[in-house]
């Protein structure tokens, strides 16, 4: 800690300087001292860049957040440790390669790719250049399933044509080991640098992939006949998938490499299953919770009974309580869908609303038993406290 500048000594502002201050003067120096302007120096040059790189990002990383810039303020370089960051050494979640772009807008004139910056010999960015690896691509489908599926969970096999390694070259793509050359072009690195003219007029350099082998640092000088030279045949296969309990529709499972290989061994796809639901003719489903609809006669609603109610494993008996009204709802426990594992708790419900149905067409005979029930207390409405709860419920049920 002793050794360290002051950070605002560092970029040369203010203790009062704006955030906008703060990064002008960073992009200043950014400028001045990135080591793509100093491929041409000494070794006491390149090195003198990198530390001053380092150092002007380090305090930018700091000055350029609220909360940690108020700790430093503070308590000084103490207060790096307070927050969680090593050393103040911190750029969000991002690498330096992605913060600076963020920085600078993309437009900084120098090349950000997956080697790193070039004249730091790896000191900011992973090293020396690194051999392109290939990814299959994804694979994409759908699976319909059941509510009783959904249930339960289940296996589903999926046939999928996909590309898969060459049988006859292994996936290499050439006739044989011999035929796989190093890249004449970027000797084996996959990337190559790029003389390109700069910021200030004078030339600067970038690192791209290479054009010959397209990043992957080998070419094939004979390839397969199969293949032809590609390493990879479509095949059409059977793919056995396992589908957790409580999935819903839309939901997407990934399978990891099961997706279309990638050419001369690369990394394989993913296989991504759509859920597709289909409809319940009983039952609607709301999230992990279930619902029915069972239409019963007066007669039953006003003298009870008992009635099937169907579920996914299988029928449950519930008693209809004399009285029953229109719209009364009853709950069972646990007769819902199961969460997703790792996605909720618990097992939903099902939820039965009982509608009373009044017959249309009647006898004279009836309608003359009626009319005389007409008058009767017993048939006047005269809501009593738990009657108007029910009705209360109707309203937010269905």
């Amino acid at each position: 800690m002793a050794n360290k500048r002051d950070y605002y000594e560092v970029l040369g502002v203010d203790r009062k300087a704006t955030a906008d201050e703060i990064k002008a003067a960073y992009r200043k120096l950014a400028l001045k001292w990135h080591p793509d302007r100093w491929v041409s120096g000494t070794d006491a040059e390149k090195k003198t860049a990198e530390e001053n790189f380092k150092e002007a990002s380090e305090a930018y990383s700091v000055l350029s957040d609220a909360e940690k810039r108020a700790r430093y303020d503070q308590y000084g370089f103490a207060g790096e440790q307070m927050g969680g960051g090593a050393g103040g050494f911190d750029f969000g979640g991002m690498d330096i390669n992605e913060f600076i772009r963020n920085i600078f807008g993309g437009n900084f004139g120098f090349d950000f790719g997956g080697g790193g910056f070039s004249g730091f010999g790896g000191g900011f960015g992973g090293g020396e250049t690194q051999q392109r690896v290939l990814r299959g691509r994804d694979i994409r489908t759908s699976v319909k399933l059941t509510l009783e599926e959904i249930a339960n969970g289940c296996e589903k096999e999926i046939s999928l044509e996909r590309a898969r390694p060459c049988p006859d070259c292994n996936g290499k793509g050439a006739r044989s080991e011999a035929d796989i050359k190093t890249c004449p072009t970027c000797g084996g690195q996959g990337r190559v640098r790029q003389q390109a003219r700069g910021l200030f007029g004078g030339m600067s350099y970038t690192i791209g992939t290479c054009p010959q082998c397209q990043g992957e640092g080998k070419i094939i000088t004979n390839p397969c006949r199969r293949c032809n030279g590609t390493g990879l045949e479509r095949r059409r296969e059977m793919v056995r998938v396992r589908i957790p309990a409580g999935v819903e529709d839309g939901m997407q499972i990934t399978i990891r490499g099961e997706g279309h290989s990638a050419p001369h061994g690369g990394v394989n796809g993913d296989l991504l299953v759509v859920i597709n639901e289909v409809q319940h003719p009983q039952l609607q489903r709301e999230g992990n919770n279930l619902f029915h609809t069972r239409i019963i006669s007066v007669m039953d609603a006003m003298l009870g009974c008992e009635v099937s109610v169907p579920c996914l494993d299988g029928s449950y008996k519930v008693k209809v309580e004399p009285g029953t009204q229109s719209g009364t709802v009853v709950k069972l426990k646990g007769k819902g869908l199961p969460s997703v594992q790792g996605y909720g708790r618990g097992t939903g419900d099902l939820y039965v609303k009982f509608q009373v149905w009044v017959p249309h067409k009647l006898s004279r005979q009836e309608k003359e038993t009626l009319e005389n029930m007409r008058n009767s207390s017993s048939f006047t409405p005269d809501l009593t406290r738990e009657d108007k709860n029910t009705f209360d419920k109707v309203k937010n049920i269905f």
